[in-house]
C-alpha cells in the first residue's frame, strides 16, 4: 500500500487519491490545493470550476512573487490572485478520483470533506533552449507530487431545547452573582 502523509485519519470514514510526477505546476498547485483544504466537496468543485472560468481568483499566498493584483483576491483578504486553469483542471481530476474511490467504499459522497491535500515537488525535467550566437539554455519543468484524502463530515445535532432552557437559565444565575461581586468591589 502506498503510504500517505497523513496517517492519523482513519481509513475506514475516509477516501484517497494520489498523482506522482504529474506535468503542473508546483507552485501554481500548491496555492490552489491550500485554498480548497479544509472545504466541502461539492464546494471545493465549484470553485475550481469557477476558477477555470475566471469567475473566482485563487489567492496567492506563499509564492507571490511578481504576482499582479486582482479585485478577486478581496474575499480571501489578498490582492494578489491568479487564474491557475491547468493546476485546476489536474486538482479536479484528482477530486472526482477521490469521490469514486469514496463512493466504492460506500462512503456517504454528499457530506465528503476536503481533510488533507498536500504538494510535494517533483523532479525536474530537462530539456534545452536554443539561443542566439549559438548558445543553449536550461529549460526546465517544475512537476509534482499531489495527494490529497477526503472524510466524511461529522453530522452536526442540535441540541434538546430543555439542555439549551436549562444552560440559558445557569449563565443568567451566574452572570448575576458576577454583577453582584463587581457591584460590591465598586461600591
Amino acid at each position: 500500500m502506498v503510504r500517505y502523509a497523513a496517517e492519523h485519519i482513519d481509513s475506514g470514514k475516509s477516501a484517497r487519491a494520489r498523482g506522482s510526477y504529474l506535468r503542473v505546476s508546483f507552485k501554481n498547485t500548491r496555492e490552489t490545493a491550500q485554498a480548497i483544504n479544509g472545504w466541502k466537496f461539492t464546494r471545493a468543485v465549484t470553485y475550481l470550476e469557477n476558477v477555470k472560468n475566471h469567475a473566482e481568483a485563487i489567492p496567492m499566498r506563499r509564492y507571490a512573487g511578481s504576482t499582479g493584483r486582482t479585485a478577486q483576491g478581496k474575499q480571501f483578504g489578498v490582492s494578489k490572485a491568479r487564474w491557475p486553469v491547468k493546476s485546476a483542471e489536474f486538482l479536479l481530476s484528482l477530486l472526482k478520483n477521490a469521490e469514486a474511490n469514496a463512493d466504492t467504499k460506500g462512503l456517504d459522497t454528499s457530506n465528503l470533506i476536503v481533510k488533507h491535500i498536500q504538494v510535494n515537488q517533483a523532479p525536474k525535467q530537462r530539456r534545452r533552449t536554443y539561443r542566439a550566437h549559438g548558445r543553449i539554455n536550461p529549460y526546465m519543468s517544475n512537476p509534482c507530487h499531489i495527494e490529497m484524502i477526503l472524510t466524511e463530515g461529522e453530522e452536526v445535532v442540535q441540541k434538546a431545547p430543555e439542555v439549551v432552557a436549562r444552560e440559558k437559565a445557569h449563565l443568567s444565575s451566574r452572570q448575576r452573582g458576577q454583577r453582584q461581586r463587581h457591584a460590591i468591589t465598586q461600591g
